[in-house]
């Protein structure tokens, strides 16, 4: 056995691994995507990945391996799990034959996400096990047991992490593959064929099921009781918070650090809680544990204190507990840093089309993607971001609802989100014939999670040719009559483009495609040159919110270093300032 340091991501694919999973079906998802873009490495090995267009799917076929014996894994983030919960909820009621995990990763802070939510709340829904590990380590030997538990049970099993777990580095002691004998298939109709006769009977075994795992919970090992004679207090948690709690108060508190979050046990937690004097539940997001504290008779100090809100740190909660700081405050800077908001990158072709609809002045239904970005100044140029695939969905929506703006509104949606949920979104626009001009900004890969490939990109999460989704021939057979596709580093053409589809009075789509400037097969030019004695300084060059562009004593000046010689500045000065 060899030691490791690796991300809690790296460590699950690690898991995945040795505990002889044959099939990942995953979608990209911040925190969760490294899990199996590291599985991609164990090719050859027995383990078999691959991205899904959605989380849904990636379920589906996670569900699929299992029934057929193989034990099956798929990852995502915690908007994910929403996709993915058509499968789960009943997968809880059929069971499985090979074990079946899914990896969910919250995402407290959103550092890269649309809410906050805690995902413990689908496996309490859903009434199946969810793990939490707490290191990287743990992770590992987590991810391993999480198998055998789906199998000794007959369930999926959750492994909730969060992005502190998921991006945070520990020791790992990597093991040897077990192969797993996946017997010969019977066919067992009772089993999956969820028909309400059959459904009905399985409800009955869910609960059964419950009741056996809560008991497990009581003395297994993934829960770990820490008393420390000196300790003042107790604290019950789970995962970074545990973490957290141990970097802030060391040995002047017991611990009761929960590995399986749900079902929680009950004599585990009334016998710590008569060990301590005072009795604190920490857990990020929802109040999961103390809710349970409570229904089992207990008065912990939990979200009363705490909070159900953002991520927790050493710093906060020593503070919360004890009215001090558990490290020294950073050095304040002798002056104020100015903010700097995420942009579009130099060079995104994203950027020139979003000029362009801002400059209509349209209201643009968006989407999530790099593309959301266009939504702050000095862009400005997109109204709505709520989910997956509703820059499609919601601009049917709104022109339905408000049908003076048939000529004056934009759906926006990225290539993958587009093979994500936009098409169904698309076939609806088609079906019931409103007048909505859909954007798909199509760079050719999964831009905002890190380049990973899907369907339409023509390439496997191996870098392997695969059939690409033609998105023409797609819009077409849909029902969409007028699909027009071009390059969009020419805003005079993507202006009018734009104009002519915003003129019918059908539904229509606009394919603007131009691969991600980051991408390594993306042609670079030599970097602009601003002109100091051509440049007015009438900051028109600025509105495109481009990085490498800045005004230095009332001139543009261009930061060689990062830009990538688009020329889109170059169109749209007036004076004719940038040139090679």
């Amino acid at each position: 056995m060899t030691k490791e340091l690796m991300l809690g991501n790296h460590a699950i694919a690690v898991g995945l691994y040795e505990a002889g999973v044959e099939v990942v079906s995953s979608y990209p998802g911040t925190p969760s995507t490294e899990i199996t873009m590291h599985c991609a490495n164990f090719k050859g090995s027995g383990l078999q990945a691959e991205w899904s267009p959605n989380e849904k799917v990636g379920l589906e076929v996670a569900m699929g391996a299992s029934v057929a014996g193989a034990r099956a894994f798929s990852g995502m983030k915690h908007v994910g799990l929403n996709v993915a919960a058509d499968v789960l909820y009943t997968a809880s009621y059929t069971g499985v034959n090979g074990g079946l995990v899914i990896a969910v990763a919250d995402d407290p802070g959103m550092h890269s996400s649309q809410n906050e939510q805690d995902s413990r709340n689908h496996a309490i829904g859903a009434k199946v096990p969810m793990l939490e590990p707490a290191t990287a380590a743990e992770c590992l030997e987590f991810t391993k047991t999480a198998f055998d538990l789906s199998e000794e049970y007959d369930t999926p099993v959750l492994i909730r992490l969060t992005t502190r777990i998921c991006h945070s580095q520990g020791i790992v002691e990597r093991g040897e593959r077990r192969e797993i004998d996946k017997g010969e298939y019977v066919k067992n109709t009772a089993k999956y064929v969820m028909m309400p006769n059959f459904a009905r009977p399985k409800h009955p075994l869910v609960e059964a099921r419950m009741q056996r795992l809560a008991e497990y919970a009581e003395t297994c090992p993934l829960n770990q009781v820490e008393i420390n004679d000196k300790a003042d207090f107790g604290i019950i948690t789970s995962g970074a918070a545990y973490q957290y709690s141990k970097e802030a108060f060391g040995d002047t508190a017991s611990y009761l650090k929960l590995g399986i979050i749900n079902p929680l046990p009950v004599r585990l937690i009334k016998d710590f809680a008569a060990k301590v004097k005072k009795l604190y539940i920490i857990e990020e997001l929802d109040p999961v544990i103390e809710s349970h504290c409570r229904f089992i008779g207990l008065d912990p100090i939990g979200k009363s204190l705490f909070g159900n809100i953002g991520e927790f740190s050493q710093n906060y909660l020593r503070e919360k507990i004890l009215g001090e700081s558990a490290v020294p405050k950073h050095r304040e800077f002798p002056e104020t840093v100015p903010f700097r908001p995420p942009v579009l990158c130099a060079g995104c072709s994203h950027r020139n089309v979003f000029y362009v609809l801002g400059k209509l002045g349209v209201m643009v239904n968006g989407d999530i993607g790099c593309y959301t970005l266009a939504a702050s100044p000095p862009l400005s140029a997109m109204d709505t971001c709520i989910c997956m695939g509703m820059g499609i969905g919601g601009i049917h929506g709104f022109v339905k609802g408000r049908p003076d703006y048939a000529n004056k509104a934009v759906g926006v949606v990225g290539d993958s989100t587009f093979m994500h949920s936009g098409i169904n979104g698309l076939i609806n626009i088609a079906y019931n014939r409103s007048n909505s001009v859909v954007l798909i900004v199509d760079n050719r890969t999964t831009g905002m999670t890190g380049h990973q490939n899907h369907p339409g990109n023509g390439l496997d999460l191996y870098g392997e040719a695969a059939p690409a989704v033609d998105f023409e021939l797609l819009c077409k057979a849909i029902g969409i009559k007028k699909v027009t596709t071009f390059r969009p580093d020419d805003m005079a053409e993507i202006e009018r483009v734009f104009r002519e589809h915003l003129d019918l009075d059908e539904p229509s789509v606009i394919i603007a495609r131009m691969p991600c400037a980051l991408l390594k097969s993306t042609p670079k030019n030599p970097p602009v040159k601003a002109d100091p004695d051509k440049c007015t300084g009438c900051k028109l060059c600025m509105r495109l919110g481009c990085p490498a562009i800045s005004i230095v004593d009332k001139k543009a000046v261009v930061e060689r270093t990062l830009c990538v010689g688009c020329g889109f500045c170059g169109q749209l000065c007036k004076f004719k300032a940038f040139g090679q």
